[in-house]
């Protein structure tokens, strides 16, 4: 299996004046969590590191010290997560069949998770990490007004691993840049063009970090583990 990290995350929620994925977390970057547990999944036998030329030499540093004992490859992103998926599937080795992409921000997802997606992109299949909803969720107008409240026994909150076969996502990125289409991930393509797209549960640790408080977060879930 192949795995793109999208690595071009910005910090200014946090408050950061670079990438977020630089920023200290159990006393190691942010990207250098996410790298060791891709490299702890036997499954994935190749992985590139999709990012900013201003992060080149940083993550680098991170790539060098992880030691990994597989390809390990920087790709230069583009403007947007969309253009830089994009550019990482140009960047994949000709015999790549099946992709996942994992935002390098979920650096608590557990090599188990990884697995398991890919045993279903091996088998043929579309497939996201995602939670079920807990929450009681509003709908809101432009006035902060709620207009209703749907049922969440059928919402799940999508995350990543985020699985494919290449040659479909290559296409489903082909028409999205043809039609102009702006999606937030890739599952949202797959839909557009009516294609399956399966659903795999994750734990509630595999967080996006966000925020401080998420940084916070995941010093305890990592401190934890250890």
């Amino acid at each position: 299996m192949h795995l793109l990290i999208a690595a071009a995350g910005s910090g200014r929620r946090m408050g950061a004046e670079g990438n977020k994925l630089l920023l200290p977390v159990a006393g190691r970057p942010v990207l250098a969590w996410t790298l060791e547990a891709a490299l702890a999944c036997p499954a994935i036998h190749w992985i590139g590191i999709v990012g900013q030329p201003v992060d080149a030499e940083a993550i680098a540093a991170i790539v060098a010290a992880a030691g990994p004992d597989r390809p390990v490859h920087w790709i230069l992103g583009g403007d947007t997560r969309q253009e830089s998926v994009c550019r990482g599937l140009a960047a994949l080795p000709a015999e790549a069949a099946g992709v996942l992409i994992h935002d390098g921000a979920r650096c608590l997802v557990e090599p188990a998770l990884l697995e398991r997606c890919a045993a279903a992109v091996n088998g043929g299949a579309a497939v996201i990490a995602a939670t079920p909803v807990t929450d009681t969720i509003k709908q809101v107008d432009g006035a902060g007004t709620i207009t209703g409240t749907p049922d969440r026994r059928g919402l799940w909150a999508a995350q990543t691993p985020q699985g494919f076969p290449v040659a479909q996502l290559r296409t489903a990125h082909a028409t999205a840049t043809a039609e102009g289409w702006s999606v937030t991930d890739d599952a949202a393509l797959f839909e557009r063009l009516g294609l399956p797209v399966q659903v795999l549960e994750a734990p509630p640790s595999n967080i996006k970090l966000t925020t401080r408080f998420d940084l916070t977060v995941a010093e305890a879930v990592l401190a934890g583990r250890r």
